[in-house]
Order: C-alpha cells, then structure tokens, then sequence
C-alpha cells in the first residue's frame, strides 16, 4: 500500500522544463505558501467530521513510519514520514522531487 505515486514524468512531446536550483529561488523566499501531508482515512463521514473534538484519534490507512505525500499549495514537492517530538507530532521531510 506504501507505493510512491509521483506524477508521470513528461512523454513525448512534453516541454523541456530547465533543472531549478535553490539559487534561483531565493529573492523568492519571502512568499508565502500552504504546506501539507496527506494521509489517506477511509470510510470517513460528514457525521463523524462534525463531531470532531480535541484529543479525538482518527484511524488511517497509513502505517507508522510510511511516507506521506507532502504539498506545497497543491504541487507534490516531495515525501515525510510522522515522528514523535515531545508531546507533539513532527513531520520529516524524506525527499524532495
């Protein structure tokens, strides 16, 4: 169930897209954007959804340690994996793509 499903790589006829470095993004570095992990919860209602309460544990279909997709504002930007820090949960960024 863990298999990376990364979005197809360009085919024929796909635009030649130049490599991106770190460099060329930093006078970009002050925007703003929406990061996220996604985990799959199956069989998941508006019911439950609406009585949603702090301390609330929601069962996955992910299993510890797997890597989740992480977003950033919509685009697969790479995988993490959840690790315990202290009393919270923490979020490991394993690749980049």
């Amino acid at each position: 169930m863990n298999e990376k499903q990364l979005p197809p790589e360009g085919g024929p006829g796909a635009p030649d897209i130049p490599a991106v470095s770190a460099a060329n993004w930093r006078p970009f570095g002050w925007l703003p954007c929406d990061l996220s992990l996604e985990v799959p919860v199956a069989h998941f209602t508006v019911r439950e959804l609406l009585r949603l309460a702090p301390g609330n544990i929601v069962p996955t279909e992910w299993s510890r340690g797997a890597e989740v997709p992480l977003r950033a504002n919509g685009q697969l930007i790479g995988w993490a994996e959840f690790e315990p820090v202290g009393d919270h949960i923490g979020a490991r960024i394993t690749e980049l793509v």
